[in-house]
């Protein structure tokens, strides 16, 4: 039995990890400290909405805090608790991070339905002021997101996004109520920017759940990696084949090799090298091999059939 991974791949996962903890912070104190001039700035235009928002983002920084701290603690390495890291706790974030958007895109539906009955006067030129200041913040951390690859990344960008469509939609209510006397666009905007976040919460809770329950890789065709390694020479078949992703990123698979032939310890080490190489070029960081013979008795594929009984 053989475990490999490829110190290239391990150098650039360093990276990678690295840049997503420094973006997520980055983006925390932006949150942050423009939650708190949203807060002046509300109380300053007499404008309810921009008041909501601030709230709605001091509940953002909370979650970015919490994306933070998680994808920090991922880096750890793996010990006799957790053997393949603690990459996975990045899910946590992500986790927590989309139920925070969902409470808060029902929140901004709570707010948004009344108002389309009800709509409500603000200073326009200060939400204009306000709101364009606001997109060039937030945009600027969700495009550094954006080139994340972590699911923990691709969430809190999310957050962000929300944060700028709100923003956009404030500017063009803003500018529409400067000239016309139309309150009820704002609302209308909101719901749709919640429509449109939650949709996307929802499919990244989908690649969420798929990673914590083991399932493979969106992005692995398992079907084209079997028949990549029943190419090799001395291959006849394999079995109890298992690919799945530790955080989205880091992906592993563990699979048992049946061969035509005994093979010597130096065959069988120039067979793993291929194998492993043929993998990694297939985004596959982490394998375990197992040779078998054909006559070999295989106890795990024997227990994997639903007939077997044990009195």
């Amino acid at each position: 039995m053989e475990k490999n991974q490829s110190k290239s791949h391990s150098h650039s996962h360093h990276h990678t990890h690295h840049g997503d903890v420094k973006n997520i912070k980055v983006a925390f104190f932006l949150n942050f400290s423009f939650a708190i001039i949203e807060i002046i700035g509300g109380f300053l235009t007499n404008s309810v909405a921009i008041l909501s928002d601030a709230v709605h983002d001091l509940g953002d920084s909370l979650s970015l805090g919490l994306a933070w701290y998680f994808q920090k603690y991922s880096r750890k390495k793996s010990d006799n608790i957790y053997t393949y890291g603690y990459r996975r706790f990045s899910l946590v974030g992500a986790l927590a991070n989309s139920l925070v958007l969902i409470v808060g895109s029902i929140l901004i539906l709570t707010e948004a339905i009344p108002r389309i009955f009800n709509p409500q006067q603000a200073h326009p030129q200060g939400m204009m002021l306000l709101a364009v200041l606001g997109v060039a913040v937030n945009g600027f951390a969700m495009l550094r997101l954006r080139k994340g690859k972590s699911l923990n990344e691709k969430v809190v960008s999310l957050h962000l996004m929300e944060d700028v469509l709100g923003w956009i939609a404030v500017l063009i209510g803003a500018v529409i109520m400067y000239f016309w006397d139309v309150p009820v666009i704002d609302p209308i905007l909101s719901l749709l920017i919640a429509g449109y976040v939650l949709f996307n919460v929802f499919k990244n809770m989908r690649e969420l759940f798929r990673i914590l329950l083991q399932g493979a890789p969106q992005e692995i065709n398992s079907e084209h990696i079997q028949a990549e390694i029943l190419k090799i020479d001395s291959v006849k078949d394999i079995h109890d084949v298992h690919l799945w992703s530790v955080d989205g990123i880091y992906n592993v698979m563990t699979i048992h090799v049946i061969l035509d032939e005994k093979k010597s310890m130096e065959e069988l080490s120039y067979m793993k090298k291929d194998i492993r190489n043929r993998l990694i070029n297939k985004g596959i960081e982490h394998v375990t091999l197992e040779f078998e013979t054909e006559d070999e008795e295989c106890v795990l594929d024997d227990c994997s059939n639903p007939d077997l009984q044990v009195e």
